[in-house]
């Protein structure tokens, strides 16, 4: 597929933040870093809290020995031997289970602040643990959710205007981008345009190669509508707007083919045809790849900046705290973020647009 290979990486950390520290985005930070040998992972530091970090450890009864650091370049001396942590401190007790909005400062300050390291160089890239939105809107947070948020960071800390954050969900078997993303569904056929298609493809086909080392960018387009409107018959955007969008995209030179029916597009035989997927709405895209890689896929920002990833999966509070949360989706957010941050570093690329 002429893939690029990462060069070594530059001698800074990955940034991790600590998402909502009631859920088991603490449990599962510990458990990689318990992993970072036999998974071989490179040097993250985390935005969070570090008592609260400790005292899941000690309920979780696993020995984490965690070092309050001044920052990214003192965290990779601390690593070896210890979970170097950034503080920023929760305002209210933290009880697994049970979020509380008046904690929501901390976790999106952690989110800035990994943001801010980024841009300083003093880290390399950025990943997220899981957050609740509703608790985050519920002391008044203004944005749908992570991507929206991020895409706001990069206007305000990198100056980029009218910046694009688009959603990719990634595993080894699958990459899948949704058109539209947290809306209801109801508004999904008007958040169709020829215009949005065109420039979510730009943005997917520039990080096919920037970030994952693949030249020949096959895009996938599905349709909206059952077996992609049945030739007009069971609804007009497949031929009126997506088949223009696919048109366009294959002007300039991306491999796109569709509008497929969406119900056919998933399978194995299928997957073999394409590099990735762009899908109309939100559950289009995450359905299959969360049935197919449920604790491995990856949850990536790309049209940023900088890198971000992400566990594909929530904050799963009924479990946080009791030992039963797994951490493979985080473990290969960390490996795909150092993946991707070592292959823009070799390209000398910016954000894909």
């Amino acid at each position: 597929m002429g893939a690029r290979e990462p060069t070594e990486a530059a001698s800074a950390p990955l940034a991790l933040t600590m998402g909502d520290p009631a859920g088991i985005g603490l449990d599962i930070t510990l458990a990689a870093w318990r992993a970072r040998k036999t998974a071989a992972l490179a040097p993250f530091v985390v935005l969070g809290d570090a008592a609260a970090l400790s005292a899941r450890a000690e309920a979780l009864g696993i020995e984490v020995p965690v070092a309050t650091v001044a920052g990214p370049a003192e965290a990779l001396r601390a690593f070896e031997t210890h979970l170097p942590v950034e503080p920023v401190p929760c305002p209210q007790p933290v009880v697994p289970g049970r979020p509380d909005a008046r904690n929501a400062p901390a976790v999106v300050d952690a989110i800035t602040r990994a943001v801010d390291a980024v841009r300083s160089g003093a880290a390399r890239a950025v990943v997220t643990n899981p957050i609740a939105k509703n608790v985050l809107m519920d002391h008044g947070f203004p944005h749908p959710g992570h991507t929206e948020f991020l895409g706001a960071l990069a206007e305000d800390r990198f100056g980029v205007k009218r910046a694009r954050p688009v959603m990719l969900l990634a595993s080894a078997e699958l990459k899948v981008v949704p058109l539209t993303v947290h809306i209801p569904l109801k508004d999904v056929p008007q958040a169709i345009t020829t215009q949005a298609i065109v420039a979510t493809g730009k943005i997917l086909g520039r990080s096919l190669t920037d970030d994952f080392g693949i030249a020949t960018q096959r895009i996938a387009v599905t349709g909206l509508n059952t077996h992609a409107g049945e030739e007009g018959k069971l609804g007009s955007e497949d031929a009126a707007v997506i088949s223009a969008a696919i048109a366009a995209l294959r002007d300039v030179g991306l491999d796109a083919t569709g509008p497929h029916p969406a119900d056919t597009l998933f399978h194995a035989a299928a997957r073999t045809t394409y590099d990735a997927v762009l899908a109309m709405y939100h559950d289009q895209a995450l359905i299959p790849i969360k049935t197919l890689a449920f604790d491995t896929g990856v949850n990536v920002t790309i049209g940023l900046p900088f890198v971000r990833t992400s566990p594909d999966h929530g904050t799963a509070f009924a479990i946080a705290g009791t030992g039963r949360a797994r951490a493979e989706s985080l473990i290969e957010a960390l490996k795909l973020a150092d993946r991707m941050a070592r292959r823009r570093a070799a390209a000398g690329s910016g954000p894909a647009r």
